[in-house]
């Protein structure tokens, strides 16, 4: 039965091929997308997914393991004869990853559903042509109806233009949402002359976005709105790899902006970034991207 009022998460699925320093190399599903998709339902909201995989074993495992996670596949992304894209990732000493992909990203046009809660997009899926043209569609239909529409370009710079053309590409889809989150190393691939505090007031001076997130590795996450800002370090977490950390974070980012709107403050700012970092510390403290489940957090989580 299709889900009522879901959550529409738009942009590639794929399967990981993890490398460890030492160790055999694992298959696992991933891409972007996915994980928020993943993390979105784990953390309780009803959600859509529309991507674009092959009907081969690497699909099938990506199937298994979003509907495992409750997450629901638009029916339109099972593609005969289509080979399912991956990525591999290889991880250093530090348990960071590196990424080759093999990946190609055709999205025809599709409707946004009737009640759709929200919208998410990014990553290369609202960079590659020709899908992004897709995906730039449905964020038009998203402001048409006033659906809450978040956006993470989670840049991979094999798949970018030149620095000036991928600037105004991620600022064309960023004008259309409510939330951006970003990394800093997102910040050197867009704007490498810019500092993480003028890409924020450049974001928040254009479009609808309302609040730019950016995250920095381990050391924590700076939020922007356009009357206020904050800087929250991250909590000490035994990492064992950050594969889908920041996805878990956008996730969880989602969540509680759904829940508790975008209204901030210094002090509702703060214990959103401290949220977020909860759910990004429990999916680096085991291997892949595996982010939690809302039990498994504080009781009083979100507030704290």
């Amino acid at each position: 039965m299709p889900v009522r009022s879901p959550f529409v998460v738009v942009g590639e699925a794929l399967v990981d091929i993890v490398v460890p320093l030492e160790g055999r190399p694992e298959n696992a599903p991933g891409g972007s997308p996915l994980n928020v998709a993943v993390g979105l339902s784990r953390l309780g909201l009803d959600t859509l997914l529309v991507t674009q995989l092959g009907d081969d074993d690497h699909g099938r495992l990506v199937l298994d393991h979003v509907t495992e996670s409750g997450v629901e596949v638009d029916a339109g992304s099972v593609l005969p004869g289509h080979r399912t894209s991956t990525a591999t990732a290889r991880l250093d000493e530090h348990h960071a990853a590196t990424y080759d992909f093999d990946l190609s990203w055709t999205l025809g046009p599709r409707a946004l559903p009737d009640g759709a809660r929200g919208l998410h997009v990014g990553s290369i899926g609202a960079s590659l042509r020709p899908g992004r043209d897709a995906v730039v569609d449905l964020l038009d239909q998203a402001a048409v109806t006033g659906v809450f529409v978040s956006f993470d370009p989670n840049a991979r710079p094999a798949f970018l233009p030149p620095p000036p053309q991928a600037w105004q590409d991620m600022t064309e889809v960023a004008a259309r949402a409510d939330l951006v989150k970003m990394s800093d190393e997102d910040i050197l691939a867009f704007a490498p002359d810019s500092t993480t505090e003028e890409v924020a007031g450049r974001l928040l001076e254009a479009g609808r976005t309302r609040l730019v997130v950016v995250t920095e590795g381990g050391v924590g996450a700076r939020g922007f709105t356009r009357d206020t800002s904050v800087s929250v370090p991250s909590e000490p977490v035994t990492v064992v790899d950050t594969v889908g950390a920041g996805d878990s974070f956008m996730g969880a980012l989602i969540a509680v902006t759904v829940e508790t709107g975008l209204d901030l403050d210094e002090a509702r700012l703060t214990s959103l970034l401290l949220a977020a970092h909860a759910v990004a510390g429990i999916t680096c403290s085991r291997r892949g991207a595996d982010p939690p489940r809302r039990q498994e957090l504080s009781p009083t989580w979100p507030a704290g």
